[in-house]
């Protein structure tokens, strides 16, 4: 199957339109584009490019925002750390009173580094091993997402040996579609997430009457850049009728975990709406008397974060701008054909005539491509860019490919801004690389 293009038929916003669309940016005309009024080229001077800089207001303003829409239903949020799993950015969302959704060991471990409380995590995926299962039993997190009738077994085995009791709720797969990409859709019968919604009610009978564990609710993700809330009323529906069935039959169901997904905008479209969102939450839910959940990742963290870039040189009569990021960075677009807006730092270079322009990479794949046929200004060699909404499933899904180092990343924070990590060294790449003494 051939590789998506990061290309398409929808109306391709200007970079004033770009801009416009986002409070957190503004463009400066001595200062350039400036996050949260940072100005980026300072930030690109200190550390070179690539570079990666968050935006801890952002965040801090989109989790309040977030909380502020799911009040009246009660809802916790847990921040799906695999979004973006940095330290610092777990500890803005920790002080911000967020709990985590962890999908592994690390993730579980770094949400504890970052301050979260054992009793603020839910545990999710469908392949939790023996040692992550013992973890959190130890750390006495608050719920194990079971997403198989084998993990069930497995959980009640080894919560028994311990000693403990594990409380579980049950992952449903509703069979809806959440119109959003094949590869990050999570919700449909065909893909690996979850119990299938015929056989959820003999999976929970079965988990009552398990020792070591205690099955507490029910739980559901469909997927992911969800931007309307059609999908969400039909799997809440579907699981608000398997819930008043369980208790039909005598069986205790306390908690719902409606899981994430809420979509942003990453052209000048809205993105999706956490008002929205409370309504389907509420409209299926009100008066069950249920504990819920959320678990937003891209909505809380995406448009907080930009992958700074420089131009190395314009090919191809002029076809061709070549930038020093690549998809080793940033892989979404070469993954899953993703949009990701594209504005010049320097102000002079954000205006004039825009040409149709390849915004490539110097890796050594043709897939290693920002953006096709997008309409830019002229861009010449050593003009810095910014590639917007990067603050999601970007640097932590980042690798090494081509022996390229990690590029550092800065956070941005009232009217400063500091380095959270280091760029990597060349030294680095090998730290841990062995050759056997047979080769020596």
């Amino acid at each position: 199957m051939a590789a998506p293009s990061p290309v398409s038929d929808e109306p391709e916003p200007a970079v004033a339109e770009l801009i416009a669309a986002r409070p957190q940016l503004s463009m400066h005309a001595f200062d350039g584009l400036t996050l949260e009024g940072v100005p980026l080229n300072r930030i690109a001077d200190v550390l070179g490019t690539p570079a990666w800089v968050y935006s801890a207001g952002t965040m801090r303003a989109r989790l309040a925002a977030l909380q502020s829409a799911l009040k009246d239903t009660g809802a916790q949020i847990h921040y799906a750390v695999k979004a973006n799993d940095h330290l610092a950015v777990l500890r803005v969302f920790a002080k911000g009173g967020a709990g985590a959704d962890v999908v592994s060991e690390g993730e579980l471990r770094r949400a504890r580094k970052a301050g979260i409380s054992a009793d603020h995590i839910v545990f999710s995926g469908v392949g939790k091993t023996v040692r992550e299962i013992e973890l959190a039993l130890a750390e006495g997190i608050y719920q194990i997402n079971i997403e198989s009738p084998a993990e069930l077994e497995m959980i009640s085995s080894i919560a028994t040996r311990l000693g403990k009791t594990a409380k579980v709720a049950l992952r449903i797969n509703p069979d809806v579609d959440a119109g959003t990409h094949a590869k990050i859709t999570t919700g449909k019968a065909e893909n690996k997430f979850g119990i299938p919604y015929d056989d959820a009610a003999a999976v929970y009978a079965r988990a009552a009457a398990l020792p070591g564990v205690e099955p507490v609710g029910i739980a559901l993700h469909i997927g992911s850049q969800i931007l309307s809330t059609t999908p969400y009323r039909a799997a809440f529906a579907r699981a608000a009728e398997l819930i008043r069935d369980l208790r039909a039959k005598g069986l205790t169901v306390s908690r719902m975990d409606c899981g994430g997904g809420l979509g942003i905008g990453y052209r000048d479209e809205a993105g999706g709406s956490p008002a929205a969102l409370a309504g389907a939450i509420k409209g299926a839910f009100a008066g069950m008397g249920l504990d819920l959940m959320v678990e937003p990742g891209r909505w809380l963290v995406g448009p907080a974060g930009v992958l700074l870039a420089s131009v190395v040189l314009v090919k191809g009569n002029e076809r061709f701008v070549v930038i020093d990021a690549a998809m080793n960075d940033l892989v979404r677009p070469a993954m899953y054909g993703a949009y990701h807006g594209i504005v010049p730092l320097a102000a002079g270079n954000a205006v004039g005539p825009a040409s149709p322009v390849d915004i490539v990479g110097p890796v050594c794949e043709s897939g290693d491509t920002f953006a096709r046929n997008r309409m830019l200004p002229a861009l010449p060699a050593g003009a810095r860019v910014a590639i917007l909404d990067a603050g999601a499933y970007g640097a932590v899904m980042s690798s090494t490919y081509n022996a390229r180092p990690m590029p550092p990343i800065a956070m941005v924070d009232g009217e400063g801004w500091s380095v959270i990590r280091e760029r990597q060294t060349y030294d680095d790449l090998w730290a841990g690389e062995r050759v056997p003494d047979s080769l020596a």
